[in-house]
């Protein structure tokens, strides 16, 4: 990395910490309002104006920030064909959102050339936030330190001493994983439905040693991956391939990995 590009990142990161202070102000402002609007997706999802009102703010800066670069969010879809891609989800846990459940976060990524370099991931009904820059570690913020800390994956190396988190059973099934599932849950110490982000970004400080969502979009894990691979840890799609090309997410604490990877196979 040279050193034009490193400060470049850099720039790029604290670029996208301030969008996520945006994010957080919006998304704060409407939390557990009593007259917030829910809207129903074509898919059946929720969708609220917050997450519009969200993803609407990062759009303007981006326009206005970083004018040549092209977006992919989830409440708005794709603008521009830029290279370097910035990925959105406003709200990622939309259903937490809107039952009063804090387990929701801004997931903001960069994309540069198919390769995801930036990632910020901010919860702050959780009073969190992870963060990182292709090279330059990871690192989480939360009441329990006055200073932002490094973070690092576990060094469980035992499938059977592993803790597992995952959302809920939906999807697996539908993508032939029904049986893996039931591997994962009989293989490991523990298995909890921590859900979304927040089972990855537990991986990524090592308080959790497996995390695995058969059915994601770009959106939802674009910025989970620089997170978890900074911090010394794995993620790919179920079937090994890069996430973002296999539209599922396993990630470990990367010792575990291959072993998780072998429990996957339909066979």
């Amino acid at each position: 990395m040279t050193g034009t590009t490193a400060a470049s990142r850099a720039a790029d990161l604290d670029f996208a910490l301030s969008l996520a202070d945006l994010a957080d102000r919006l998304s704060l402002q409407h939390f557990r309002a009593d007259d917030l609007i829910i809207e129903t997706k074509p898919d059946l999802t929720p969708v609220t104006e917050a997450d519009r009102a969200v993803e609407r703010a990062l759009r303007e800066q981006l326009a206005a920030h970083r004018p040549e670069d092209s977006i992919l969010g989830e409440e708005y879809g794709a603008q521009g064909d830029s290279s370097r891609r910035w990925i959105l989800d406003p709200i990622d846990g939309t259903k937490n959102y809107v039952r009063g459940v804090p387990v929701w976060a801004c997931l903001i990524a960069l994309v540069e050339d198919d390769e995801v370099t930036v990632g910020v991931v901010s919860a702050p009904a959780l009073s969190r936030r992870w963060w990182a820059a292709k090279g330059s570690g990871a690192f989480v913020s939360d009441p329990t330190s006055p200073e932002p800390r490094r973070i690092h994956v576990s060094r469980v190396a035992r499938l059977a001493d592993a803790s597992f988190s995952y959302s809920d059973d939906v999807g697996w099934a539908e993508r032939g994983a029904s049986r893996a599932l039931d591997r994962l849950l009989h293989s490991t110490w523990r298995h909890r439905a921590y859900g979304d982000f927040w089972s990855h970004m537990m991986v990524a400080e090592g308080l959790v040693d497996v995390a695995g969502e058969p059915e994601l979009e770009s959106y939802d894990m674009a910025a989970l991956i620089p997170i978890v691979e900074e911090a010394g840890g794995r993620m790919t799609a179920f079937d090994g391939r890069h996430p973002l090309e296999g539209r599922s997410a396993l990630s470990s604490n990367g010792v575990l990995h291959d072993e998780v990877l072998a429990l996957m196979d339909p066979a």
